[in-house]
């Protein structure tokens, strides 16, 4: 009897500690949408960074997991968080009440600013032209910037079929190009690296719209978001969270272009 006891309290003990070494080496999943520089986007080794990536990889290490992004359409994002195919969502992704009732929102760790890109010679020289009669404006599929023209354009009374979707920023922004677009609303650091990139485009001074990042996770997993927060807080006092936006969005850049 004394044996089967001792055997049974053995294999207990692995079980345990097998349980344990498989918490340590949990892999944090990260749903993003890799088309939306500097947050996150393709590097010319065919890598995923930016400060979305490096902010959560930063986290994940912190905390003593393991790290992995998958890339995906970014209105497949909450569905990924809420289904478990993704521990949480980071993509330049805005707190609103709509999201809000799909999924939780860690604290802010970044301000966007959604601006309007246009040609050089256009006739749009203000936000408040995009709402006139004819004008066709382009978004990123599911972003803030498609709710915020969509409801814009509801109030104002204009054809909802002025609003055209695209699956990322760069489609927008040639179909801009191109002319089959009057303007993009976009936020302003993919939009910087978009005109740039494309000669002929200039952003409009005047913004559209202010908001605050967050990273999303399923409805109920207080245990992760606790930890998200508390990681994300300690990484911003010590300087790591500071620095790694610093290396995307230089401060003696953006004071400049005020």
């Amino acid at each position: 009897m004394k044996k089967i006891v001792a055997l049974f309290l053995a294999v207990l003990m692995l079980t345990t500690a097998f349980a344990a070494m498989a918490e340590e080496t949990r892999t944090l999943v990260m749903a993003t949408n890799a088309s939306f520089p500097p947050y996150e986007f393709y590097n010319d080794n065919g890598e995923i960074v930016g400060i979305d990536a490096e902010i959560a990889g930063a986290i994940a290490a912190y905390l003593g997991y393991g790290f992995q992004i998958d890339d995906m359409d970014f209105g497949a994002i909450i569905n990924a968080v809420d289904s478990g195919k993704a521990d949480f969502g980071l993509a330049g992704m805005t707190v609103t009440e709509e999201r809000l009732e799909q999924v939780d929102f860690s604290d802010s760790y970044a301000t966007g600013v959604q601006v309007v890109i246009v040609k050089e010679d256009s006739t749009i020289t203000t936000v408040d032209d995009i709402f006139a009669d004819g004008i066709i404006v382009g978004v990123q599929e599911s972003t803030t910037g498609d709710i915020y023209i969509t409801d814009d354009f509801d109030a104002a009374g204009l054809p909802a079929d002025n609003v055209q979707r695209y699956p990322n920023g760069n489609e927008a922004v040639l179909a801009l190009s191109t002319g089959k677009i009057d303007c993009v609303v976009i936020d302003n650091e993919p939009a910087k690296a978009y005109v740039a990139a494309n000669p002929g485009l200039k952003i409009l001074e005047t913004e559209y719209v202010i908001e605050d990042y967050a990273a999303c996770f399923k409805k109920g997993n207080e245990e992760l978001l606790e930890q998200f927060n508390a990681a994300l807080k300690a990484l911003t006092e010590d300087g790591t969270i500071p620095a790694i936006i610093e290396k995307y969005i230089p401060s003696d850049v953006e004071d400049a272009a005020e």
